[in-house]
């Protein structure tokens, strides 16, 4: 078994210790990082259709998608950058929870789906606050902003992030997709958003239609 097929294997049984250890002997053996992203992307994909399913449990998604980023950020994109080496992606989105909001769970589960699915994803954490949202859609220029809100006391804040959109001429240059446990479609019109997704599933479909990829 060489070392990409211990990667698949030790992600798809969640043993976060083999699958790090794995990352890092396939990069050390120069196997291309992107060949080693196309593995994971495959391993997290059946993860995903697996949970979709019900053959295996949020938790299990939760675990996945942490091991991912933790061997992105570790291994992955030093490993691309030493190469000098850019995957290409269908879109850039940025994503995270609103200001008030600690509650990050599912906001994750999206942004692993997302980059499993070929999309660059910046990730700006949770309780992050109105103007930080701003400052990423000025410096990144995403396609796609990512609102969370697990709370009703901080759906508003989504609210305000849209409008502050369009005191600094940002609305038209983003589409906004908005999620969180009480935030429904209706929610999501009456605040001006371009979609809902109730789950990451639902969100990776939302953005390709947003963005017209088949």
């Amino acid at each position: 078994m060489d070392s990409l097929d211990v990667l698949r294997s030790a992600l798809l049984s969640f043993d976060e210790e083999k699958f790090m250890e794995a990352v890092k002997k396939s990069l050390e053996a120069n196997i291309n990082p992107l060949e080693v992203i196309n593995v994971i992307t495959d391993a997290l994909q059946e993860i995903g259709r697996k949970f979709e399913e019900g053959e295996i449990f949020l938790v299990h998604l939760v675990t996945a998608g942490e091991m991912v980023k933790k061997a992105v950020s570790e291994y992955i994109e030093p490993s691309l950058k030493k190469a000098r080496m850019e995957r290409k992606t269908l879109g850039k989105v940025v994503i995270g929870t609103v200001a008030g909001d600690i509650h990050d769970i599912g906001k994750n589960i999206v942004a692993t789906l997302l980059f499993s699915a070929g999309f660059e994803v910046i990730d700006l954490g949770k309780d992050v606050p109105v103007e930080e949202f701003i400052k990423a859609v000025k410096e990144h220029k995403p396609d796609v902003l990512g609102l969370s809100a697990l709370l009703t006391t901080t759906m508003p804040v989504q609210k305000e992030v849209i409008e502050a959109l369009k005191k600094n001429g940002l609305r038209d240059k983003v589409k906004v997709i908005v999620g969180g446990a009480p935030v429904t479609t209706q929610w999501a019109e009456q605040i001006g958003a371009d979609g809902y997704a109730e789950n990451g599933v639902a969100a990776v479909k939302l953005v390709k239609k947003l963005l017209k990829i088949e």
